[in-house]
């Protein structure tokens, strides 16, 4: 298949796009992701303890590594990216049904994605939850609290394990999130992965969901995922290169 020969039909002809984006959208932007070659679970693969709910409720080490890690994280001073500016140009000409993120860095909304476009099906790193009442607190008032000392801060309302606002293997979806990603991935006509191994379910299944629902479907990623073989196309090239070139041709500005 000649990829970008396709793309340059399917994309000026797609007027609802619906686009998952990944880890791999915000690497160019100094957030490395998980399961790449260099990813944070590939070099380290205990780190990946930190991201599973009952590792993480049973021990007491693994939350004060979770709370050094979130303190530490790159995202705090990262800037979105050329790829991020890409998908704000697209929805700002009409053409994004929906941008749903496996990403929980909030760069996509820092770029100038609208809040009602993005559904952050994994949650977000900006705010902390409470396992047992459920209060959620701005991030950085917790770990203001880590830098004062506290290596496991518990919540202020009932003393509960508090954690990032997001998604752990072993929790469910949101139900509402999980429903305005089957019913964006449903309603497109054009349906793009960005940067995600497209390994992590029910996420990844949104591709089958688009497809059954007609539309065409585009993955960009640097490695290859289990859905390369349904897909209409399938781009290796750099993000950050290969997305601003997509948003031309989509637009219609330029190769």
């Amino acid at each position: 298949m000649d990829a970008p020969l396709t793309l340059a039909r399917l994309l000026p002809e797609a007027a609802s796009i619906t686009v998952l984006t990944g880890a791999g959208i915000s690497t160019d932007s100094g957030i490395p992701d998980f399961r790449g070659p260099q990813g944070v679970w590939t070099k380290d693969p205990s780190a990946e303890a930190m991201s599973t709910i009952g590792a993480y409720i049973a021990d007491p080490q693994v939350r004060r590594r979770s709370w050094r890690a979130r303190r530490d994280h790159p995202a705090w001073h990262a800037e979105p990216n050329a790829a991020h500016a890409a998908l704000v140009e697209l929805e700002r000409a009409g053409r994004i049904r929906a941008l749903i993120t496996q990403n929980i860095d909030g760069l996509h909304q820092r770029a100038g994605s609208g809040a009602g476009t993005v559904i952050e099906i994994h949650g977000t790193m900006r705010d902390a939850v409470c396992l047992s009442c459920g209060l959620r607190t701005p991030m950085p008032e917790v770990l203001a609290r880590v830098d004062a000392g506290e290596d496991d801060p518990l919540c202020v309302e009932c003393g509960g394990i508090q954690k990032s606002a997001t998604i752990s293997f072993g929790q469910a979806l949101e139900q509402d999130v999980l429903d305005a990603a089957i019913t964006a991935a449903r309603s497109c006509d054009l349906f793009l992965a960005v940067g995600t191994s497209l390994t992590v379910q029910p996420a990844a299944g949104l591709c089958l969901e688009a497809i059954e629902h007609g539309a065409r479907l585009v993955i960009m990623n640097a490695e290859p995922t289990p859905y390369d073989g349904v897909a209409d196309a399938v781009l290796r090239t750099p993000i950050g290169e290969a997305l601003p070139r997509l948003a031309r041709i989509a637009l219609g500005t330029g190769r």
